[in-house]
């Protein structure tokens, strides 16, 4: 017991450091995740800990499964206003655009690092796929309020287009190691989507019906989010076993529950994101703790040829190509090309060739990593800027002078029932109305909002007046004049 508490105490000791450490990198525009991949590398073979580590399976089993409840989490976040507004751009981005980016890198790839196009390709697919919790992490602390579209297209984004990237991983170490054919290929793909998509929409009905007939309020939020995440975690693996996407399954499994079963959904996004943060935080120490810094250092010029390509050609071009039928404007798509930020899902697919031995694929491991890092320095440093440069961001609705209160503001518990708060104002009911005052207006404002951020609706004006461990815990309320002579 003596070395176990000694491990608690270092490994306890080691996080909680790391989440200070990340608290206060996050107020220079730094994502928290750097914080813990540092952590992972200093702790490994290269740093001061001097600890080995290269055991790829475990860490390709603690990545899909980490992986599986952050999507999970994004889907249970993402409410239906969102998925409609932006299914379409996030669809072409998820699969022309990871085809687009893939193409373009596995060139470069070619040119800098001598492969064949089938390697080449191979690294293209690892790194086209971007991770949205990175983003509206660092939005959420630059308090940057983004359009509607923008930030729905970013969010459906960074759910869908994981599965392609790990369907073109799949099929490029199939073609490597067997010579795998145009119908086998087809057959993966057929696989993949095909019962990822079934599995994923049957669960999140099951698990959607099962909630609305449980007696469960948000006082057993933490029930829920068991039940929420044992369920998805099922999905995923159910997906899995039969060959299909299970990272398409969980996020279509959350959006599911989200739709069908609201209440229960809000009460146990709280939980949920929390579980999602730990799974963050283990699964970027893990891989700091796998790579070599030394071995990076080697493979310098190729992860500076990628790291150039990707975030100031391929992934503009892609994003440029895809949304440009779609009518965005220029600085949008000068943006969402910009807002491309890479997180664990490349170094985890990384592991897919190396665990399959593929041919001097540690290389590809190494790039992986360097790209994560780059992107996360250069493009979250940077954010706040580019959006500010650009135009993007919306400032917060303020009632008009002439519309001020008639008795000031008034400050309500953002746990009131949003029926009973509207039937008292004599409101009508919005139709992506959440169980509380708070849900409604965090579906309401952008995921990434902050105190001051407010919507109008009818007449009255309701901005977050205070915020606790990130969510809404009260809301001040303006009433407008009322012009007697007008009614």
């Amino acid at each position: 017991m003596h070395a176990f508490h000694l491990l608690l105490l270092a490994s306890g000791l080691l996080m909680f450091v790391s989440l200070l450490a990340g608290v206060f990198s996050a107020r220079l525009g730094l994502s928290f995740l750097l914080v813990f991949l540092a952590a992972g590398m200093l702790i490994g073979v290269d740093g001061p800990g001097g600890l080995r580590f290269d055991d790829t399976q475990m860490t390709a089993w603690v990545g899909n499964a980490a992986l599986a409840v952050i999507l999970l989490e994004g889907g249970i976040s993402t409410p239906m206003a969102s998925v409609r507004v932006g299914l379409k751009p996030a669809l072409w981005l998820a699969t022309l655009g990871v085809m687009l980016t893939a193409l373009v890198i596995g060139a470069v790839a070619m040119g800098v690092m001598g492969v064949d196009w089938r390697y080449g390709f191979l690294l293209g697919a690892i790194v086209a796929s971007t991770d949205a919790a990175a983003v509206f992490s660092l939005l959420r602390h630059a308090g940057i309020q983004l359009p509607e579209r923008v930030s729905a297209t970013l969010e459906m984004e960074s759910g869908l287009n994981d599965p392609m990237a790990v369907f073109l991983t799949l099929a490029m170490t199939a073609v490597i190691r067997t010579h795998a054919g145009a119908g086998e290929l087809a057959l993966l793909l057929a696989q993949q989507a095909g019962f990822g998509l079934a599995i994923g929409l049957a669960g999140g009905w099951g698990v959607a019906w099962l909630l609305n007939r449980l007696t469960l309020t948000v006082e057993h939020s933490g029930l829920l989010a068991l039940i929420v995440l044992s369920g998805g975690l099922v999905v995923f693996a159910a997906a899995g076993l039969v060959e299909g996407s299970g990272f398409l399954a969980v996020y279509l499994f959350g959006l599911q529950v989200r739709a069908r079963a609201e209440a229960a959904a809000h009460a146990a996004s709280s939980a949920l994101d929390g579980f999602a943060w730990a799974a963050q935080a283990s699964l970027f120490m893990l891989l700091g703790l796998l790579v070599s810094p030394r071995q990076m250092i080697g493979m310098a010029v190729p992860i500076v040829a990628v790291v150039a390509a990707l975030l100031f050609v391929a992934r503009p071009l892609a994003v440029w190509l895809c949304l440009a039928p779609l009518r965005f404007p220029a600085a949008q798509r000068l943006f969402i090309g910009w807002v491309g930020l890479r997180g664990a899902v490349p170094i985890v697919l990384a592991l897919v060739p190396l665990m399959a031995q593929v041919p001097d694929s540690y290389r590809f491991f190494n790039v992986a990593f360097g790209v994560v890092l780059a992107s996360l320095l250069m493009q979250g440093i940077s954010l706040r800027w580019v959006a500010n440069r650009l135009g993007v961001v919306e400032p917060p609705a303020l009632p008009p002078d002439t519309e001020r209160a008639v008795q000031g503001r008034l400050t309500l518990d953002a746990h009131l029932p949003l029926a009973d708060v509207f039937a008292f104002f004599q409101l009508p009911v919005p139709h992506n109305a959440g169980p509380s005052l708070g849900d409604w207006l965090t579906d309401s404002l952008a995921r990434g909002h902050a105190e001051g951020d407010g919507v109008d609706w009818h007449g009255a004006h309701f901005a977050v007046s205070e915020m606790v461990e990130g969510r809404v815990s009260r809301v001040a309320m303006a009433l407008r004049s009322r012009d007697p002579q007008a009614e």
